[in-house]
């Protein structure tokens, strides 16, 4: 039988967690809001979702970089960064070069038809960004930007703190 306590309201001790409250998921409503509605413009017009995205804008900022650089880079887990990969090169829009140093892996870098669609799709998404930040009043950017970092870098952190001290802090 399952446990009743697991269904019972917060007591007066114990706080009730509200998700639509809780800043880790408002965090992730934003961010996935946003997600998408960026990703219909380059769905759209390119055919690509967000892993293919990524990856071609990484590749479009630095040029040449490995498959572990992009993950890390854009916050991917390497099997999504593979299939993106893979999925742009089959579109003949990124093209991999042999790492002689080591031949697991490979340096990857736009093709011309990729570097296209970077340079058209780059001014489009920096447009979506600046039309999204102008609803944040300009005295209140710099503190949203350092409040972002800030919950960035205590996240990373906090995680590892909580896990070692059993859940409890």
């Amino acid at each position: 039988m399952a446990d009743e306590s697991a269904h019972r309201p917060a007591s007066a001790d114990q706080p009730a967690l509200k998700l639509e409250e809780f800043l880790p998921y408002r965090l992730t409503v934003c961010a996935s809001l946003v997600s998408q509605a960026l990703s219909r413009i380059y769905c759209e017009r390119y055919k690509i979702g967000v892993s293919e995205w990524r990856v071609l804008v990484t590749l479009g900022q630095f040029d040449m970089m490995t498959a572990k650089g992009i993950g890390v880079h854009s916050q991917m887990h390497k099997t999504k960064v593979s299939r993106a990969v893979a999925q742009i090169e089959r579109r003949k829009l990124l093209i991999r070069r042999a790492n002689r140093d080591d031949m697991r892996e490979s340096f990857l870098s736009l093709t011309p038809a990729g570097r296209e669609i970077y340079d058209e799709l780059a001014p489009i998404a920096l447009d979506f960004a600046r039309q999204l930040i102008d609803t944040v009043d300009e005295a209140d950017r710099a503190a949203l930007d350092r409040a972002l970092k800030k919950l960035a870098e205590r996240s990373v952190q906090l995680a590892p703190d909580i896990v070692n001290s059993g859940g409890t802090r």
